[in-house]
């Protein structure tokens, strides 16, 4: 299992580093004013949503649930899992909302600001310093 623990890990540092980066590519794509940048954008966009961020997300809740199946009766009692697994349901949200706004994008009909995708890229940290704290931790039994 503790290989298993370190590839998820690996997935999740993977993950993070996408939905780090992705928002500030929404910032620098919203400010964006020549079509040269602009389809620069969608393509460093997609190939980091498609080609890191999704399958490091796919990784991370497999391997998670692996993780867990180890020890299912523990968990399965354990309030501070259950509002991480809720944190990490937001995340995934987070995740989509993104792909959404990547079509937005594409489609060159995102309304949003680069002050939106400023605040929009803080979400992830919060959730991540939610997460971290219950998993090390465990404050809620």
């Amino acid at each position: 299992m503790l290989w298993v623990k370190a590839f998820h890990l690996i997935a999740i540092i993977c993950w993070f580093a996408a939905l780090f980066y992705l928002p500030r590519l929404f910032v620098y794509h919203a400010m964006s004013t020549d079509d040269i940048s602009r389809d620069r954008f969608k393509v460093m966009e997609r190939k980091l949503y498609r080609g890191i961020g999704t399958p490091s997300l796919v990784a991370t809740v497999a391997l998670g649930l692996w993780l867990s199946s180890g020890n299912w009766d523990y968990y399965a009692q354990s309030l501070w899992y259950w509002v991480k697994m809720t944190l990490v349901a937001a995340l995934v949200v987070y995740h989509f909302i993104c792909g959404h706004f990547i079509k937005q994008f594409r489609n060159d009909r995102c309304q949003r600001s680069h002050v939106f995708f400023r605040w929009f890229n803080e979400f992830p940290v919060l959730l991540l310093i939610g997460i971290v704290i219950l998993a090390v931790v465990k404050p809620l039994h």
